[in-house]
């Protein structure tokens, strides 16, 4: 059956660089952009204009490298925002306007009549700038479903191609999210963009729900990088969708362990070793039943084949192992081992991985083969 597609707009230059602490440099900024777009990213949401020159002039460098993807620049929903937007070769406008009463009431002291007017407002000026416009409903997860419905009509009769849905603060789980997008679905026929916070540990879950209930774009960041928690990961979502429900995304994973890479040290935002996908012990195999069963066949314990993202397997010694990989290990490196020996070395090994909290080095399993030999000398 042939792969249904879904279109990724990354967020890493602008959501991402939101992470509180974190700030790219211009020329970090062009390699990610050029980057995601060698990894096939459709859309780049490139910073905030109306933060200043500097960002304006980033965001114009990369949009004189033509590098493919769509560009999309943030605004909040005003006239001065969309202003600064113009003129640095964007293609679409994140018009941001708040949708819960909570931050319509209580954060800009306004009312719902004002936010479907601006909307009526802002869109077509944006248009006559030759900019398309995303409406992009923040705090979306706590608005009014009915007024949110209101919303995405008024955006689509102004001439907006796209409603973004913000879960901003990252409340939502897939069930009700899969309910809000099915509803937006049903009652709209614009371009669903699903935004997804991580602060409950469900922005890729929330994430995959959208798609299934008909979201058309979904934004990511690299690592998952962005406010508070972080936003859903590229590399979750791409591979995810992929290999659970067939969604082609047209990206690159052979690229995306490089791209983590450049990301976690340009931000200063280290990768944890279990991190999905893109960890550094991902791949990596010690407990001996799985061992076992990986030498064997691959399929008993491989989900995900490392080599989607061009690295591999890696079979540690541990506290854990079994005697088929300290065999394996130690053939490597040429020495002998009778059963006796094995056993007493698997003993050592544990003892030693318990006191330094890590696997020996090639000299010291050397060192513990040479002790227990001399000690099954000794018994013998």
């Amino acid at each position: 059956m042939a792969a249904k597609k879904i279109n990724i707009d990354d967020t890493t230059l602008r959501d991402g660089e939101q992470s509180a602490g974190v700030a790219f440099s211009a020329d970090e900024k062009i390699y990610i952009a050029t980057a995601l777009a060698g990894l096939g990213v459709h859309e780049l949401e490139v910073g905030i204009p109306a933060m200043g020159s500097e960002e304006r002039e980033v965001m114009q460098s990369i949009a004189s490298l033509s590098l493919g993807p769509n560009l999309l620049a943030w605004c909040r929903l005003n006239r001065e925002d969309l202003n600064c937007a113009v003129g640095i070769g964007i293609d679409i406008v994140d018009l941001s306007v708040p949708s819960s009463d909570q931050h319509i009431y209580n954060k800009l002291n306004k009312d719902r009549t004002w936010v479907l007017t601006q909307i009526r407002r802002l869109i077509p000026l944006a248009l006559d700038k030759g900019i398309e416009v995303c409406i992009g409903c923040e705090d979306a997860s706590r608005a009014d479903v009915d007024f949110l419905a209101e919303i995405a009509e008024t955006a689509e009769l102004a001439g907006a191609r796209r409603l973004r849905f913000a879960d901003t603060l990252g409340i939502l789980e897939p069930f009700t999210c899969f309910e809000r997008i099915s509803q937006l679905r049903r009652q709209s026929s614009l371009e669903l963009e699903m935004h997804a916070h991580d602060d409950f540990g469900l922005a890729t879950a929330n994430t995959l729900a959208a798609v299934r209930a008909g979201a058309s774009h979904i934004n990511t960041t690299v690592n998952g990088l962005g406010e508070r928690a972080g936003n859903a990961p590229l590399e979750e979502c791409v591979l995810a969708l992929k290999h659970l429900y067939n969604y082609d995304s047209g990206i690159d994973t052979r690229k995306l362990t490089q791209l983590s890479d450049f990301v976690a040290r340009a931000s200063g935002r280290a990768i944890s070793w279990n991190k999905s996908i893109v960890g550094e012990g991902v791949f990596t195999h010690e407990a001996g039943i799985h061992v076992d069963g990986l030498l064997k066949d691959r399929r008993n314990y491989q989900g995900l084949d490392p080599r989607e993202l061009g690295r591999q397997h890696s079979l540690v010694l541990g506290k854990h192992s079994g005697s088929t990989l300290l065999k394996k290990h130690c053939d490597a490196l040429g020495l002998e081992v009778s059963k006796p020996v094995l056993n007493e070395l698997l003993q050592r090994l544990r003892v030693f991985v318990t006191h330094y909290k890590r696997s020996p080095s090639r000299r010291e399993l050397i060192e513990l083969h040479r002790r227990t030999g001399i000690n099954q000398a000794w018994a013998s």
